[in-house]
């Protein structure tokens, strides 16, 4: 499971986040007030609609032109962090996503239109793929030609070589969804299979290449999810020949319209256009600029400032995961020429407050709280009304199956908490005085957050016990089945569109244990049951229903944990920037579609 950090969420096996879905589409013109929000929610609600599946037709190249796009120049990028990883197969976390974008392509991808929507089509593959069996085998064909920037045309033997190699003890922090769909779940898998390495391939009735160019997935379930799993970047081809097993994660092989041309850890990268990348081939991705220089260390104050000003590369900056910065918003929002060239959107994470319920086993005491909590106040620590929105349902607007009316705990009337009917609660369930041991993390957002909690649920009655733990091993702590905390909040989002990527990691009682992600110990037979029936479902419009109606039924009948949030991005490019666009896909500024107007 991919963490970014202990101020941001997890994804459902990381962050992108990587897999980061969000709001596209949005006004630039939005300035806070209720009536955008309420738009923006109208709008992330209707891309909450089942992911459309493409046809061949729809899989081909070139992408649909951008209007005004011109080629040349370069295009200036400002990071914070360095990338952890440049090898595919060990990407799971936002910036890297993004940069995946731009140098790797895999089976499949994602083409998105202008309100949103996706449609997921062939990339490296002729389609999303073919499925028999009842969902248990996949058959993909590649199409014709596409070269790695070394010349080398991809055949099915780098497909399965891909696949493979994920299995070595090497890869540790890559998606581990279709090696255990393939091998079995957990970290058993890795004892089926060694890896490529020593010789030896997976049996064919597990993957086989019966030809160079096709490729045949065998499960011994449905596994209708996989086209959209395959979209992961951790899921890109590396091409066989010039794999270099660790080494790859500082010097990989492009097969998308950018490569690394030099690569300075902690300092910079940059990409320049990909000779070999032949646009007839590609349904999403573009090649208008020359190239991208990234340089590190710039937080979201450097960069805001830097780009707000406008000057020099700045005019031809954007954001990869950066956001505007707190301090800098209302400047920001108050500038109509500035907010010209921002985007905003949902990212796909919902921050909830867990209930430990081997500790907390009264839903009455679950409710209260759930009733209690400060949401506007909790969001707007962690980056003003910019940064957030109060979260109504354990569904992000941006999953599938998203009900934007569906108000269990009456947030939109309460947005900040309903201390009274909480008390009730309380005193009903003869809980006044109780001690309630509050884990957080000790980074600042949090500690503020924090103090907040405990101010609400000192109102209705709890002894609150403040646990501050270490940011560096947030996900850890609260992630050990025996943590002694009562209460804890962690955020999650989806890896792909669909709601299979969240209710069985976090609600699946069957998944308990020490670094599992059911925070809340939620081990309801109901949910168990429902959980298993839903992911055999292989039409995805049937399947997005039941997880709906299992949404509620969690809510309502269990409550495992209280939504607080959803996390929103905000993001400023240079005024030079032309087809800047929220990517539904990335939930940040869409890379593969900039130009310079200049």
């Amino acid at each position: 499971m991919s963490i970014l950090s202990s101020r941001r969420a997890r994804t459902a096996v990381v962050a992108v986040a990587a897999g980061a879905l969000a709001l596209a589409g949005c006004s630039s013109s939005d300035n806070g007030s209720g009536k955008d929000k309420s738009k923006n929610k109208e709008e992330a609600a209707s891309q909450s609609a089942a992911v459309k599946m493409g046809t061949a037709a729809d899989s081909t190249g070139p992408a649909e032109e951008v209007t005004g796009a011109k080629p040349g120049g370069t295009i200036q990028v400002y990071e914070e962090d360095d990338f952890s990883h440049l090898d595919p197969g060990q990407i799971y976390v936002s910036d890297a996503g993004l940069l995946a974008k731009l140098i790797f392509r895999g089976l499949t991808t994602y083409k998105e239109d202008a309100k949103g929507g996706l449609t997921v089509v062939g990339d490296l593959a002729t389609d999303p793929g073919k499925m028999s069996d009842g969902g248990k085998t996949w058959t993909y064909t590649l199409k014709d030609g596409i070269k790695d920037e070394t010349g080398h045309v991809i055949d099915s033997a780098d497909i399965r070589h891909t696949f493979e190699r994920l299995y070595d003890p090497f890869i540790t922090d890559g998606p581990s969804y279709i090696q255990q769909w393939l091998s079995g779940s957990g970290t058993t898998y890795r004892k089926a299979y060694a890896g490529p390495f020593k010789g030896k391939h997976l049996p064919d009735s597990v993957l086989a290449t019966p030809d160079d160019k096709t490729i045949v997935f065998h499960f011994k379930v449905a596994q209708p999810d996989l086209p959209q799993a395959l979209a992961m970047a951790g899921y890109s081809v590396v091409p066989e020949k010039t794999d270099t097993k660790a080494k790859y994660d500082t010097k990989p092989v492009a097969v998308g319209p950018y490569k690394i041309s030099e690569f300075k850890a902690g300092k910079s990268v940059k990409l320049v256009k990909n000779t070999n990348w032949d646009a007839k081939s590609d349904a999403m991705r573009h090649q208008y600029v020359d190239g991208f220089n990234i340089d590190i260390n710039h937080d979201d104050e450097d960069q805001t400032k830097t780009i707000l000003a406008d000057r020099g590369d700045a005019k031809n900056a954007i954001m990869m995961t950066g956001q505007v910065a707190t301090t800098q918003v209302q400047k920001v929002v108050s500038d109509a020429a500035a907010m010209k060239r921002t985007i905003q959107g949902y990212a796909p994470y919902v921050w909830q407050m867990n209930f430990n319920m081997d500790r907390i086993k009264d839903k009455k005491i679950r409710d209260a709280i759930t009733y209690a909590m400060p949401s506007t106040a909790v969001y707007k620590a962690d980056g003003g009304a910019y940064g957030g929105e109060v979260a109504n349902s354990l569904m992000s607007p941006t999953t599938p199956g998203y009900q934007k009316d569906y108000d269990p705990f009456d947030r939109t009337k309460h947005p900040n908490g309903d201390i009274a009917k909480a008390k009730k609660l309380i005193e009903e369930a003869g809980a006044k005085g109780k001690k309630i041991v509050y884990a957080y993390a000790n980074i600042p957002v949090r500690q503020q957050q924090a103090v907040l909690v405990e101010n609400a649920l000192t109102k209705i009655g709890l002894d609150v016990q403040k646990k501050e733990i270490d940011a560096a091993t947030w996900y850890e702590q609260v992630g050990k089945v025996q943590n002694g905390f009562d209460i804890y909040m962690t955020g999650w989002g989806q890896d792909w569109p669909s709601a299979s990527t969240v209710f069985p990691p976090l609600y699946d009682g069957t998944q308990i244990q020490d670094g599992a992600s059911n925070y809340a110990h939620i081990n309801d037979d109901h949910v168990n049951s429902e959980i298993a029936r839903i992911q055999k479902i292989t039409d995805t419009a049937e399947a997005t229903k039941a997880w709906t109606a299992l949404n509620q039924y969690i809510s309502q009948k269990v409550n495992p944990a209280s939504p607080i949030y959803y996390t929103k991005v905000f993001q400023i490019a240079g005024t030079n920037v032309g087809g800047l666009r929220y990517s539904t896909v990335t939930s940040y500024t869409d890379p593969t579609r900039v130009f310079l107007k200049s």
